[in-house]
């Protein structure tokens, strides 16, 4: 299910903060670790400005040295470990080594080198995650976390599902770790009341429709919980289902996080309304851009089912005549 696992680290504590949860991974499916580190040249305009082979060569061993430090404590811990360095721009460089290798998870830390700020992630992590279309992992490094590599466990795993067979693609990994950790599944559902835009107050008629239409989508939502949570409590899980009627989903998915206490969200990346034109759905991208709590993102669609966008299609046009 998960073989092996891309951790790109870059030096930093910031980066860092991926470890314990790269173990917590790990573990449940007995998954390869490769650490890979990038190494940037400084951009400059100057053409003339030349990189001086000894620093670099120095930044390189320092990089190797960095590299096996990290991967010797994986390997305490009973995992096999894989080190890579490579040379060029972060983001592209890790998108090609995880196409590559046919890696199953990266796992990536929401800050690095440059620091924290007012961005949920960082530019490079926003990169990666749009444009690797694999399974993702991001652990906000603005959050504390514990320093002891094989101490971390997920109690609480918050799994949203909209009934659809595509948000479903998360279970099979999700049992693993809910199974290994002894965590508590909590399976949540909003029921979105319908929108009626119109410039003059509803009637009591529209009103009445409103209500029918969301009493009829929490019937539905409720046979499907109890279809589902017979099947996975057969497996020893202690499964919890939770279901929402709200005007703003992800809105409040969020809540549900922070009133939960949960230490990982898993959700897939599109839903039933999902579309192949973009790598996430509404949901995702929410959680991307606004969550707080580790995120583990399933990816639902093989990457050659995505489309370009116009961007990445006159990026790959000849230059020049």
């Amino acid at each position: 299910m998960i073989d092996q696992i891309l951790v790109p680290l870059d030096g930093s504590p910031l980066a860092e903060s991926v470890l314990p949860h790269t173990v917590a991974m790990a573990r449940p499916f007995g998954a390869r670790i490769l650490l890979l580190r990038v190494l940037e040249q400084a951009q400059s305009t100057d053409q003339a400005l030349s990189v001086d082979p000894l620093s670099w060569q120095i930044s390189k061993s320092e990089a190797k040295d960095y590299l096996d430090i990290i991967a010797a404590n994986f390997q305490q811990a009973g995992l096999l470990t894989e080190n890579t360095i490579l040379e060029g721009q972060a983001a592209e460089r890790v998108v090609q080594f995880a196409h590559d290798r046919d890696i199953d998870l990266i796992i990536l830390s929401s800050h690095g080198r440059s620091g924290l700020s007012g961005w949920n992630v960082s530019s490079v992590v926003q990169k990666v995650i749009h444009r690797a279309n694999l399974a993702t992992m991001i652990v906000r490094a603005y959050q504390p976390t514990t320093s002891e590599l094989t101490s971390l466990r997920y109690r609480r795993l918050l799994v949203p599902l909209d009934c659809s067979q595509r948000a479903e693609c998360v279970l099979p990994l999700v049992t693993n770790l809910a199974r290994f950790h002894e965590s508590q599944l909590i399976l949540a559902h909003v029921v979105r009341r319908p929108e009626m835009p119109q410039r003059t107050p509803l009637t009591q008629e529209d009103i009445k429709l409103i209500d029918q239409t969301t009493q009829r989508c929490e019937v539905g939502a409720t046979r499907y919980f109890d279809q589902l949570k017979p099947r996975l409590s057969s497996e020893a899980i202690d499964v919890r289902t939770l279901m929402v009627v709200s005007d703003n989903v992800a809105g409040t998915l969020h809540e549900i996080a922070e009133e939960e206490n949960v230490d990982l969200v898993v959700l897939s990346a599109h839903g039933y309304s999902g579309t192949a034109k973009w790598p996430y759905g509404s949901a995702a991208i929410s959680f991307i851009a606004y969550g707080t709590t580790p995120l583990l993102i399933i990816q639902d669609i093989s990457p050659n089912e995505i489309e370009l966008t116009p961007a990445e299609e006159a990026a790959r046009e000849p230059k020049g005549h």
